[in-house]
């Protein structure tokens, strides 16, 4: 177990914060040492919230469970299933990372919908019931950090229900659920539940303003390409040409291999990008079909143009300060006291070691502050002045006050 705690000396500092990072392979280990350690962080007294995100590898309900005997019930217990977990001052795969909150001015509620393949827009109604801030009297600055099961699809309709439930007062930020690459079964976290086919969102009420930031690094290449057939995550055509046929000429003509059986190298390099008029929304192929339909890891709308994007691990460094970057300012001069930080697994295949630069640039940014993420299947943002929606591929980053 590393760990580390923000704990304040003094009594006007309102917002304690504990983030660690378990390497501990025993689930039921990993959680009551977890446990044990947050306990001694706040003095004995139990967490208002813990946000846990952990390996496929684990047996999700086991550690909740052991998490849960050691925090007590009062303490809200949410997160998912990851690929790829880190902190402010490590990253590694196959473990589990976590933060633990507990204020006098924060306030958390935690909503749950379920059955969201057959109903994206009433799995968003049933997690905004679950909601505090909708109420009179509530305090102004709310935010939910939404985690829901990617392999379920329907992201995209999801954050827009609850943009329609929350009348757009809200800022939402998270991620989809991972599984380590494997791309098989992912998992969302509601108390000890671990749930498939689901959304969990963590309410978080503030009186002071929270930060969320958003950015990609990837520019367009060429000219775009308007998609002329498409099923959800599938892409069958493009200008009227079968998707990967379009996507072979490009690669052709760039001198890149691209190997229909095994598109994946190709695709860490190029994906699509979807043009909107606040910026382009980055769509990664995951596979290609025989009759040349590219299969995506979220939808691509039909009528919408799409250009091949590139970037570089630079360009993936000066995204993710990019985001810590607008986050902070979004605080309107309040000081951090913990960050969340997302970002997409595809970035991490890609870059490899290097992806710990990219997390290095947040940590530089929001010090003293510290932070806890994963990496995602897709990334939730939306904030006010920010393109929003369902990503991938994109750096996204939650601040939330001191006081």
């Amino acid at each position: 177990m590393r760990a580390s705690r923000s704990c304040p000396s003094l009594p006007s500092i309102v917002n304690q914060t504990y983030t660690a990072l378990s390497t501990d392979r025993d689930s039921q280990r990993a959680g009551a040492r977890l446990a044990s350690d947050i306990r001694a962080a706040f003095g004995g007294a139990s967490p208002h919230a813990v946000i846990v995100f952990a390996s496929s590898s684990h047996d999700c309900g086991r550690l909740l469970q052991a998490l849960r005997q050691g925090v007590g019930n009062d303490a809200i217990l949410t997160g998912a299933s990851s690929a790829g977990e880190f902190t402010h001052g490590e990253q590694t795969e196959g473990a589990v990372s976590a933060l633990a909150l507990r204020s006098s001015s924060l306030q958390f509620a935690l909503g749950v919908g379920r059955n969201v393949q057959a109903s994206p827009a009433q799995a968003a109604r049933d997690v905004v019931s679950g909601f505090r801030g909708m109420a009179a009297g509530a305090l102004p600055y709310r935010a939910a950090m939404v985690m829901t099961d990617a392999l379920a699809g329907y992201a995209d309709e999801v954050v827009d229900g609850l943009t329609l439930a929350t009348g757009g007062g809200y800022s939402f930020f998270g991620g989809g659920a991972g599984d380590d690459g494997h791309f098989k079964q992912t998992h969302v976290f509601a108390g000890t539940e671990v749930l498939g086919n689901a959304v969990v969102a963590l309410e978080i009420l503030s009186p002071s303003p929270i930060g969320v930031g958003v950015a990609h690094g990837w520019d367009p290449v060429g000219d775009g390409y308007r998609v002329t057939e498409a099923d959800g995550v599938r892409v069958v055509s493009l200008n009227g040409m079968p998707a990967a046929d379009v996507i072979a000429q490009y690669a052709e003509a760039t001198g890149q291999l691209f190997d229909r059986a095994d598109p994946l190298p190709f695709f860490l390099h190029n994906i699509l990008g979807i043009h909107s008029p606040s910026g382009y929304r980055l769509r990664v192929p995951l596979g290609v079909d025989a009759d040349g339909t590219l299969l995506c890891a979220a939808a691509v709308p039909r009528g919408a143009v799409v250009h091949l994007m590139k970037t570089s691990a630079e360009s993936a460094v000066s995204a993710a300060r990019q985001a810590t970057q607008h986050a902070l300012q979004a605080l309107q001069g309040g000081r951090p006291a913990v960050g969340l930080v997302f970002d997409c697994v595809a970035t991490r295949l890609r870059l490899g070691h290097a992806f710990r630069n990219e997390l290095d640039a947040c940590a530089e940014l929001l010090q003293p502050a510290q932070f806890v993420g994963c990496n995602t299947y897709g990334q939730i943002a939306r904030a006010e002045g920010q393109f929003g929606g369902f990503h991938n591929c994109t750096a996204v980053v939650c601040v939330l006050p001191q006081a």
